[in-house]
């Protein structure tokens, strides 16, 4: 875990593009943090408990200034598990309200306790999915120490719970799980349409630095979106056809042409079960 400085007072650390596993304690996803005179700003929690407390310390060499806010981009599990030490530090934790419909599902306490099984020792009986101490459901401007940072609601894209965080003075992007660099997106029950919108609302801030929920910072954010955007787009094409056409989805998967992806990390791990997601989807949008 290296934190890096994309620009003055805005860091991310990054995680890998794998599956989560014991082996790396389920650092898979990126966290940002915004350093100012009365606090540090913490987008993201990470996957553990465990990494959170590596980030708290990455955090305690660079200022003595403590964590105040935690705002997180959505309520997956390599984004929050780590939460809950963050609450213990005495943070207050912002995220959409849209949030709380998973937190409170049965989906969410079983994918945790399969994650306890799966990610075991560093996911274990301590640890518990954390309420936000505010949730919003509009775009607030949050000022910490003389520095403004706009949160966002983007979604439903990814999720129905999307936030991104904008710092206007450095111009600096934390864009969640919206966008992904140098693999394949995790698309899962995500409204796809609305992602691919989104991603224009994202462009509209003018970022000169977008750092996005999993791979290295990006200084050309157009040219980045657009991955994430051109595999959502042809997705939505290659399914949408079939699903209008009632083809049969193994016979649209296996004659699609996966060809300008398939060389990204995790497309084996995730491609298929995208593709047969967005069929599902492009089914209940068929008129």
């Amino acid at each position: 875990m290296v934190p890096r400085e994309v620009a003055p007072r805005c860091w991310y650390v990054e995680g890998l593009s794998a599956l989560g596993s014991p082996a790396n304690q389920n650092f898979i996803s990126n966290a940002g943090f915004v350093v100012t005179p009365e606090g540090v700003v913490v987008i993201d929690a990470l996957g553990s408990p465990a990494l959170a407390r590596r980030l708290l310390a990455e955090i305690a060499r660079i200022t003595s200034q403590k964590v105040t806010h935690v705002v997180l981009t959505h309520y997956h599990a390599d984004h929050v598990y780590g939460l809950q030490v963050f609450e213990e530090a005495g943070a207050r934790i912002i995220a959409h309200r849209a949030g709380r419909e998973y937190l409170y599902a049965d989906t969410a306490q079983l994918r945790l306790q399969a994650s306890r099984e799966q990610l075991a020792p560093w996911i274990d009986a301590q640890t518990r999915l954390v309420a936000a101490t505010e949730w919003i459901d509009g775009r607030r401007e949050l000022v910490v120490g003389g520095t403004r940072l706009i949160v966002q609601p983007v979604g439903p894209a990814h999720t129905p719970e999307d936030l991104a965080v904008f710092v206007p003075d450095t111009r600096v992007l934390y864009a969640g799980d919206l966008v992904f660099r140098s693999r394949i997106p995790f698309v899962g029950q995500a409204d796809s349409r609305n992602w691919i919108a989104s991603l224009d609302t994202l462009l509209a801030f003018g970022a000169t630095v977008v750092v996005p929920g999993h791979g290295p910072a990006s200084t050309e954010a157009a040219q980045d979106m657009k991955l994430t955007r051109d595999y959502l787009a042809y997705l939505r094409k290659t399914m949408g056809d079939a699903a209008r056409d009632m083809t049969p989805f193994d016979e649209a998967y296996k004659s699609a042409d996966w060809s300008a992806f398939e060389n990204l990390p995790l497309f084996g791990a995730a491609n298929r079960m995208n593709a047969y997601n967005t069929y599902l989807l492009m089914e209940r949008e068929a008129p």
